[in-house]
């Protein structure tokens, strides 16, 4: 055996194994899914021969819908064991991707965030568009920039977040391969995105729509930052907060929940376009590309509207591949931090907004932020020229060196 294919059967191993040890234990205990939804979607498309965003409106972007559709293709087996094997799949890829770009190490403690996560990584779907997204970079740093555009324009129509890599992917083909290697890129990417939207858009404009207004119109959702920092105000100067159920989540309102959404995606839009800029004025390295990455998801993540716990697994493929251990701690931080509250406290928290949870939701938040500092810290630090090796002496008329 080789030591590649060595490598890549100790990642496959350590998946499996992790993916058993989230089915043990505390993670079989009080676990919030979303299975309902996604079984619904499912039976909808397969049993009823009902066409998404047509004859039913999904929350969801077109690529999604393979995954929903194939449990209730194999309606002989378990729903929700074939939805767990689709997503084991898709976690194994994203750690084969890290290793393909980093190497045995950041693999593993790409292998490994699951435990510090929790059980929420099984019951959602957010590792397809995660390992989509990894497969692009992977392609990418491999000089296949076509297989990487029909990869991320899969990734950006199953879950859009993956967008806020274009520029970066972009920038690193333009500075290294060249017109023709962004052309490619470019068609493929696009034509992909097309290739899954435009059917349904023509079948029906506005289920496509409702889609994408699920998506960016939510409200300011209970574990996000601003949320957490309203609900610090409110215990020390006893502003009015309370608690809606919309838009399927738990959402704020009350005193500054407005101001604190609009804060806080301006803020969200300022630190992924310094994300770019930053990149884009330095050398264009692997190195760089990968810290970008990071930084952008990372961003996405700590301003959002919306923290529901599965964003964290968007940052699983990308976080491991920086050298950094300063951020690989924040974010094994923020992982922890988050199964401390979700999925056993989370019903004590949202009604009550107890004093403890909203404390551990916030620490979480702020340690998220700091990832993102750390990373575009990171990005912006500009290393020293090498030093010019010294000139040569002239020797002077009578051979003698001066």
């Amino acid at each position: 055996m080789t030591e590649r294919a060595a490598s890549a059967a100790f990642a496959v191993a350590l998946c499996v194994l992790v993916w058993g040890l989230l089915h043990v234990a505390w993670y079989s205990h009080g676990q919030i899914t979303d299975y309902a939804t996604y079984e619904r979607y499912g039976e909808a498309m397969v049993h009823h021969d009902a066409v998404p965003y047509r004859d039913f409106r999904p929350e969801y972007p077109p690529a999604s819908m393979p995954v929903f559709a194939l449990p209730a293709l194999l309606d002989r087996l378990d729903d929700r064991k074939v939805f767990q094997v689709e997503m084991a799949i898709c976690y194994a890829v994203a750690v084969l991707c890290v290793l393909s770009i980093a190497g045995r190490r950041a693999a593993a403690f790409a292998a490994v965030a699951p435990l510090a996560l929790g059980s929420v990584v099984i019951s959602r779907f957010d590792f397809w568009p995660a390992a989509l997204a990894a497969g692009a970079l992977a392609a990418l740093l491999r000089r296949r920039p076509v297989l990487s555009g029909v990869l991320l324009g899969t990734a950006i129509a199953a879950k859009l977040w993956p967008g806020v890599l274009v520029p970066l992917l972009l920038v690193w083909l333009w500075r290294n391969e060249g017109r023709r290697a962004v052309r490619r890129w470019s068609v493929a990417t696009f034509a992909t995105v097309a290739a899954w939207l435009v059917p349904f858009t023509i079948l029906s404009p506005r289920g496509v729509g409702h889609s994408f207004y699920a998506q960016f119109a939510r409200p300011l959702q209970i574990e996000s930052l601003g949320a957490s920092v309203l609900i610090a105000v409110h215990y020390v100067f006893h502003t009015t907060l309370g608690i809606v159920s919309t838009f399927g989540s738990q959402n704020a309102i009350g005193t500054g929940v407005a101001a604190a959404a609009t804060a806080t995606s301006i803020v969200g839009v300022l630190a992924v376009l310094a994300v770019w800029v930053l990149f884009a004025r330095g050398d264009a390295t692997e190195e760089r590309l990968l810290v970008a990455c990071a930084a952008a998801v990372a961003a996405l993540i700590a301003f959002g509207k919306v923290y529901s716990p599965q964003f964290a697994i968007w940052l699983i493929p990308f976080v491991p591949l920086v050298r950094s251990v300063a951020a690989r701690a924040l974010f094994l931080a923020a992982l922890v931090l988050t199964q401390v509250y979700s999925p056993k406290r989370y019903w004590d928290f949202v009604p009550g907004l107890y004093a403890r949870e909203a404390l551990i939701v916030l620490v979480r938040n702020l340690t998220v932020v700091a990832l993102f500092a750390l990373l575009a810290l990171t990005l912006a630090r500009r290393r020293p020229a090498p030093a010019a090796p010294p000139l040569p002496a002239c020797p002077s008329r009578h051979g003698v060196l001066q």
